[in-house]
């Protein structure tokens, strides 16, 4: 039978589509499945675009499988041997490659829990550079984003402006309880976090 049968390879920023056309019997098909999907299942996830790719690609393989299952098994003395099938996918040491976009998801979603640059009014912030001097400017802060409830914040922001640094203007015209700021800038990038201290200590202002 006519088939085809597709995989994903995904290199970072580079897509590469895979595709092996039948004809078929019954257990080449199957193989032919089978080795396609377990390859996709641990070398079709590296890059964004492939995470949505990898799944569709795979999907688009049914179709053609169900065909494959209805064929008769293939009769002896053929010219040539049929391949061999092989383990099930699902028991197969490549069936762990379904967890591969669950960490890669979980990983960017704690790194952006924690970073500042994510940060909207009502978060708590911790600075691991803590500053002791009344009035002082922390110019190398490391700031995270932590839980309001964890002992470590320091500081909860009150309001966001993007597309400035200058957080001692922004802060003290808009958010009148703000005692503090954390500026971000890098080339064209920059915001301002303005922040309203959690603690009985000098005023802070971070400056990276």
């Amino acid at each position: 039978m006519d088939a085809t049968f597709r995989g994903h390879l995904g290199l970072i920023v580079i897509l590469k589509y895979l595709k092996r056309r039948g004809p078929y019997c019954r257990s080449c098909g199957i193989a032919t499945h089978r080795e396609m999907t377990s390859d996709s299942l641990w070398q079709g996830w590296w890059g964004i675009p492939s995470m949505i790719v990898n799944p569709i690609v795979m999907l688009i393989n049914v179709p053609q499988r169900l065909k494959i299952n209805k064929l008769p098994e293939p009769l002896p003395g053929a010219p040539r041997a049929p391949m061999n099938p092989g383990r099930p996918v699902y028991l197969r040491p490549t069936i762990l490659g379904v967890l591969i976009p669950v960490v890669l998801v979980s990983l960017i979603v704690l790194v952006e829990k924690g970073d500042p640059e994510f940060a909207k009014a009502g978060d708590c912030i911790h600075n691991s550079n803590p500053i002791v001097v009344s009035g002082a400017i922390d110019s190398n802060p490391d700031v995270t984003v932590v839980p309001c409830s964890d002992p470590r914040a320091e500081a909860r922001v009150v309001g966001r402006k993007e597309n400035t640094d200058d957080g001692e203007t922004v802060c003290r015209n808009s958010f009148p309880d703000a005692d503090g700021y954390f500026t971000y800038r890098r080339g064209s990038d920059k915001y301002t976090l303005c922040l309203h201290s959690l603690k009985q200590k000098p005023s802070t202002v971070f400056l990276p």
